[in-house]
């Protein structure tokens, strides 16, 4: 499905939780019974028909059929517009807000918003976009992550306005039932999409799970009966895949929506945790100002368009482009005010190669050695591996000199009242005692 986050557990907004099947044994000859939303229909956008239509699918990339929203939007009924996402990293970035923005754009024109959390699905993997089978998590892995991705993601939608549902619901059905479902799709229609078929040529393996993957995603949409489905470009076959499963149950099938990829801070691969090119909604300011402007110029004007929904004026100066960017996204994400901090904190380090006046304080024993390794992971939280790779790219600074890769172990005076700095905006001053 998916992107990758969400919660099973902390509640938040208008949960509707508890069985949807007609029992526990209910055949799957027809859908499992689905409920009454629990969100009474809003109308807050004045426009109508093709207006409103228009307004609605700005800045996606596909939206199918071709004339279908409009056909929907005039039925005069909120519609139901779904997104999918599996709990597999704690976090949320700027690359899921681009998603998360336009399903918010849909609340505000009076639509139900409906989060399907995947805690079944993450056991599986989402191959969408991956050259291998992703890692499985445990069931405390998928709780741990979600938990503060649920929270995190009510900084972009009304918690009000959202109906959360977790597939667990429908997904975790009986095997008899589980065979029905998989029995009305075939393998070669599976194997249409652009991921299995790179795989099958390289040699690589497929899993029988991934191959499930796109039906379960699909069940999902039969499930919470959605109108509409939104999703990366990258999810392209699964959510047109969820129309056959609709289909396949009698249901009407949904209108399918992509929505561009955002690149990370390197201006070239998708934005990722794991790549290291990722601005997440919850870091300091003095973090998300100082990423952003390591982001291409050339990669602003995307980054204008998915995140604020504005052209870039490309008479603009970059660099003045960037810090209005870097400020804007502050002041929504780590409140108002922070990104003027936060420019003139990068302006002191970065253009007056000042330390900032704010820098916290890590205390070490007096006397004897320090392993810097422990003192980095310790001071910054982060990893002893990741501790020895910062030094031997000489990213460790005492006082403004860079450490050698050899340097492990130093006498704690070399240390004591001196400001250690990681990176090029983290610092800690450390003291003994």
């Amino acid at each position: 499905m998916r992107e990758a986050g969400w919660s099973v557990g902390a509640r938040a907004g208008p949960i509707c939780r508890g069985p949807v099947s007609e029992g526990a044994d209910a055949p799957l000859g027809r859908p499992r019974a689905t409920r009454e939303s629990s969100i009474a229909p809003v109308r807050r956008s004045g426009l109508e028909g093709s207006e409103a239509a228009t307004e609605l699918t700005l800045g996606a990339v596909d939206v199918l059929p071709a004339g279908e929203l409009e056909e929907r939007l005039a039925e005069d009924r909120p519609l139901r517009i779904k997104l999918g996402i599996d709990p597999t990293a704690p976090d949320i970035h700027l690359g899921h807000v681009v998603v998360l923005e336009k399903l918010r754009q849909f609340q505000a024109a009076g639509h139900v918003a409906v989060m399907i959390i995947g805690d079944y699905t993450a056991r599986v993997g989402d191959p969408s976009g991956r050259s291998e089978l992703r890692p499985v998590l445990s069931p405390e892995e998928i709780a741990a992550n979600s938990q503060t991705f649920q929270e995190q993601a009510f900084k972009v939608l009304d918690p009000d306005l959202t109906e959360v549902r977790f597939n667990s619901e429908w997904l975790d059905m009986p095997s008899a039932e589980l065979f029905g479902l998989a029995r009305r799709f075939t393998v070669a229609r599976l194997l249409e999409r652009d991921d299995f078929t790179n795989r099958m040529a390289a040699g690589e393996p497929i899993s029988l799970l991934e191959l499930l993957y796109p039906v379960l995603q699909g069940y999902d949409s039969v499930a919470v009966e959605a109108d509409l489905e939104l999703g990366g470009t990258e999810q392209r076959f699964n959510l047109l895949f969820g129309r056959d499963v609709q289909s396949s149950f009698g249901r009407r099938p949904q209108m399918v929506m992509t929505l561009p990829i955002l690149p990370g801070t390197d201006g070239v691969r998708k934005m990722s945790k794991s790549l290291g090119n990722y601005v997440g909604v919850t870091e300091p300011a003095a973090e998300i100002f100082g990423k952003l402007m390591s982001v291409p110029d050339d990669a602003m004007p995307l980054y204008w368009e998915l995140l604020l929904g504005e052209e870039l004026d490309g008479e603009r100066h970059p660099n003045e482009a960037k810090r209005e960017f870097a400020r804007r996204i502050c002041d929504r994400f780590a409140g108002p005010g922070s990104g003027a901090e936060a420019e003139a904190r990068f302006n002191r380090i970065h253009q007056d190669r000042e330390i900032p006046a704010d820098v916290p304080v890590h205390r070490i024993e007096p006397g004897g050695d320090v392993h810097l390794p422990v003192l980095l992971r310790e001071a910054f939280g982060i990893s002893s591996s990741e501790a020895r790779r910062m030094l031997a790219q000489g990213a460790v600074k005492i006082d403004g000199e860079a450490v050698g890769g050899e340097e492990l172990d130093l006498p704690s005076e070399r240390l004591a009242d001196r400001v250690v700095q990681l990176g090029k905006r983290r610092f800690v001053r450390v003291q003994a005692g």
